[in-house]
């Protein structure tokens, strides 16, 4: 039988490694592009599949409510169903970025594999409207959702919960150092 205290000592040592492992740089400039957002009173869009939606719906009400900087998700099953319906899975979230976005925005995409086509077609559609592309994966490190966004974090595992935790942890800081920041401005 597993012991209890040994399991869960390596899965939050784990958790702890990944969390360590965010590129500075990256972050950096999530946090620059953010900013200049909420400044030119541009929006951030959350999109996920799965886990991710729940980050998603998470960080909209963060960024919007803590920070003041709009944001809102996609998440609504009309949305998704009817997109899905009439446009194909696929694609669903490039059309709700044909109505809700605007050049400038932040489009943020978290998949835990990189690989889901709807994110693809999503990325794609926010490069041809002039939105700035954040993503979180994890899985395999050329994933090719990594490879269209202009900021990239990745995680260095294939455990959906460890990639999906770690992207949530890291969504979650820059929300409260964005917040700092602007207390200590005060």
């Amino acid at each position: 039988m597993l012991e209890l205290k040994i399991y869960f000592e390596k899965y939050f040592s784990t958790i702890k490694k990944q969390l360590h492992s965010i590129d500075f740089v990256q972050l950096n400039k999530a946090i620059s592009t953010i900013k200049k957002a909420g400044q030119l009173k541009r929006k951030i869009i959350f999109v996920g599949n799965g886990g991710s939606v729940s980050i998603a719906g998470h960080l909209t009400v963060d960024f919007t409510n803590a920070v003041g900087i709009r944001s809102i998700n996609f998440n609504d099953p009309g949305i998704i169903t009817c997109f899905s319906n009439d446009y194909g899975y696929e694609n669903w979230v490039g059309k709700a970025l044909d109505c809700y976005a605007n050049s400038g925005d932040i489009l943020v995409l978290i998949s835990s594999s990189g690989r889901s086509k709807n994110m693809l077609v999503g990325a794609n559609k926010a490069k041809s409207l002039g939105l700035d592309i954040i993503t979180l994966t994890g899985f395999s490190f050329d994933n090719p959702l990594r490879k269209l966004g202009n900021i990239n974090f990745w995680v260095d595992s294939d455990k959906y919960n460890i990639v999906e935790m770690t992207h949530h942890v890291w969504l979650l800081a820059i929300v409260d150092y964005i917040i700092e920041l602007d207390n200590n401005r005060e």
